[in-house]
């Protein structure tokens, strides 16, 4: 059998002439905060692909890290990481399939005009699958006993021909839980707890559920400068609940979260949960 240019490649010395000789670059992702650039590529067969190259020692403990996530949760909705080989300046790169699909991160100066905005123009329905498709996601993230870290809507890629929610980048994904030894853990201060601020604080699912709060709020809210809440009023408490500054205040865990939502789905308009 022929081998794969990029499922079996071993060790290669320079990333993208390498890939350029096995394929079409066709994408490239350049100067990100992370310390990786990234490529899309369309090799012979048709097929593409999804590859991030570590270039700094900070990127390559993120995926480092990453491997043991990956190993250890698979779902539909978690795009994963099939392969990884070293390259010639001593980091990785993975290899990932391509998922069709637009980021829905969107700072504030680029909303009106970004596919969060219309995103959060399809019906309520549609919405609603997405979350419900976020939310199993980190049911399988938990049960493995991992904590979500460093989520927000970077993290959201949405297939607006099939309605379909894609999760990439979960590289700080961590076991948890864990007592926090830094100043603060990496993340969008839009999504991040108040414990992930403090030094010395316990991070576990109940951070995990807060993060889900704020992607549910963000995702259920209608564009613009002055967002409102699409969803029922009981659907806003499980929110609010969620995003609760006080962990012992917020759901014990997404399941716990997960399980009140669905009731929430099935009370229809206007029920208590």
């Amino acid at each position: 059998m022929t081998p794969h240019p990029l499922l079996d490649v071993t060790e290669i010395a320079r990333t993208e002439p390498y890939l350029r000789t096995v394929g079409e670059v066709f994408r490239a992702f350049r100067d990100q905060d992370s310390g990786c650039v990234s490529y899309g590529v369309r090799l012979a067969d048709g097929e593409r692909w999804f590859v991030k190259e570590a270039t700094t020692e900070a990127a390559q403990h993120s995926l480092n890290r990453a491997r043991a996530f990956h190993r250890a949760v698979r779902h539909p909705v978690i795009v994963p990481q099939l392969h990884r080989f070293p390259t010639g300046d001593g980091h990785t790169a993975v290899v990932m399939p391509w998922r069709h699909g637009e980021s829905l991160y969107a700072p504030a100066r680029l909303r009106p005009a970004s596919p969060l905005a219309r995103f959060q123009a399809l019906p309520v329905p549609q919405v609603l699958r997405a979350v419900d498709q976020l939310l199993d996601a980190h049911l399988a993230v938990e049960a493995t006993g991992f904590v979500a870290v460093d989520l927000y809507d970077g993290a959201f890629l949405y297939d607006f021909d099939a309605g379909a929610l894609h999760l990439i980048d979960l590289d700080e994904y961590r076991p948890g839980p864990f007592v926090l030894r830094a100043d603060r853990l990496p993340g969008s201060r839009r999504f991040m707890a108040p414990e992930e601020w403090r030094r010395g604080s316990t991070i576990d699912t109940r951070t995990t559920v807060y993060a889900l709060g704020r992607a549910v709020r963000l995702l259920l809210d209608t564009a613009g400068e002055k967002p409102a809440w699409r969803g029922t009023a009981a659907q806003l408490a499980l929110v609010e609940r969620a995003t609760s500054p006080d962990p012992a205040e917020r759901f014990t865990s997404v399941a716990e979260l997960t399980a009140a939502w669905r009731r929430s789905a099935q009370a229809g308009p206007g029920n208590a949960v």
